[in-house]
C-alpha cells in the first residue's frame, strides 16, 4: 500500500463505480442493514448452536457411551457410525437450508442495500 492510500477507504465494488464518498458509518445504521443483519444473526447463531450441540452429543457419547454408540445396527453398522456419517450430512443440509435462506431472504436485501450505496443503479 502506497502512503497515499487510506485504509478507512471501502474496496473498489468491482464494476468502476465509486462508492469513496458514501458514508458508511450511516449505512451501517439504516434500518435494511440492521433488518439484514438482524436476520443473519437470527439464522446463523441458533444453527450454530444446534450444530455445536449436537456434535457435542457425538463426542460426549462416544466418549462415555461407547456400549451404547457400538450396538450394531446392521451388519458392522453401528450407531457410533451412523452418527459419525450423520456430522456429514447434518453439515451438508446446513449449507443447503442456508444457501436457501439467503437468497431469499438476504440477497434481496443486500442488493437493494448495494444499489443505494452505488447510486441507485438499475438491477
Amino acid at each position: 500500500m502506497s502512503t497515499t492510500e487510506s485504509t478507512d477507504d471501502p474496496p473498489p465494488t468491482g464494476d468502476g463505480s465509486s462508492t469513496s464518498g458514501t458514508d458508511w458509518t450511516a449505512v451501517q445504521a439504516g434500518a435494511d442493514f440492521q433488518q439484514l443483519r438482524s436476520r443473519l444473526r437470527g439464522f446463523v447463531f441458533p444453527v450454530t448452536a444446534g450444530f455445536l450441540a449436537w456434535y457435542l452429543l457425538y463426542v460426549l457419547l462416544a466418549s462415555f457411551a461407547p456400549d451404547f454408540m457400538a450396538i450394531k445396527v446392521l451388519g458392522n453398522v453401528n450407531i457410533g457410525l451412523i452418527f459419525g456419517l450423520l456430522q456429514f450430512v447434518s453439515t451438508f443440509a446446513i449449507t443447503i437450508v442456508y444457501v436457501r435462506f439467503a437468497d431469499r431472504k438476504l440477497d434481496p436485501l443486500a442488493a437493494k442495500i448495494r444499489d443505494e450505496v452505488e447510486g441507485g443503479g438499475t438491477r
